[in-house]
């Protein structure tokens, strides 16, 4: 009879081939199984394969970075909202740094590409919001990606090593501040709205280790 799928056995699988590829350790099932206690036949029962395996570890990335951004609390300052997206999104890459890699090697496909649009969808929503209170007078979606690109770049320069951790939260707000101005928003009023919604995220930290 075949064993049954354990969550806590696939979370386990998930997040440690996630570690062993962004250490670029080898990935078998053998090693796999050594890593996280379990048999050869765990990766097999809960994702078919070595394919099924590296969709799981990409999707629970974006299904992680889902629910950060949904824990966003939306103000009447859209603008605010959308610097807190960008803290939360910056937090949640360094918070699991492993899976974050992972999430953008579109080698491999998603198993639900609509979870990982939702992630950005997000960042369009409160720029549409900014555009009709009249903080906006640029594109949305243009906006939202050219935030996007800049919270990415910030937080792969942290996780590379490249820049310490702790530049995040001034280099992060002015990053912000010159998209939004750019985007057509009054720059102090600005600076005001982003200095709260980072304040709303609570601390971004370092990296976590592993």
């Amino acid at each position: 009879m075949p064993r049954a799928a354990d969550p806590a056995v696939r979370t386990a699988l998930v997040e440690a081939a996630a570690r062993m590829l962004a250490r670029r350790e080898a990935v078998t099932a053998r090693s796999l199984a050594q890593r996280t206690g379990t048999s050869t036949t765990a990766l097999y029962t809960h994702f078919g394969g070595m394919p099924g395996l590296w969709r799981a570890v990409r999707q629970e990335g974006f299904t992680r970075l889902g629910r950060q951004l949904e824990a966003v609390p939306r103000t009447d300052d859209p603008v605010q909202d959308l610097a807190a997206l960008g803290a939360g999104y910056v937090a949640a890459a360094l918070r699991e740094p492993h899976l974050y890699r992972a999430m953008f090697d579109a080698a491999v496909e998603l198993e639900d590409p609509a979870a990982a649009d939702a992630t950005f969808g997000a960042l369009v929503e409160s720029a549409r919001r900014a555009a009709l209170a009249g903080r906006f007078t640029a594109n949305a979606a243009d906006v939202a990606t050219r935030f996007w690109m800049a919270g990415h770049g910030l937080a792969m320069l942290v996780l590379t090593a490249v820049l310490p951790a702790d530049v995040v939260r001034a280099h992060g707000q002015e990053l912000a501040v010159g998209v939004f101005v750019a985007a057509g928003d009054d720059p102090a009023r600005c600076r005001g709205s982003v200095r709260r919604g980072w304040e709303s995220t609570g601390p971004v930290g370092a990296p976590a280790s592993g």
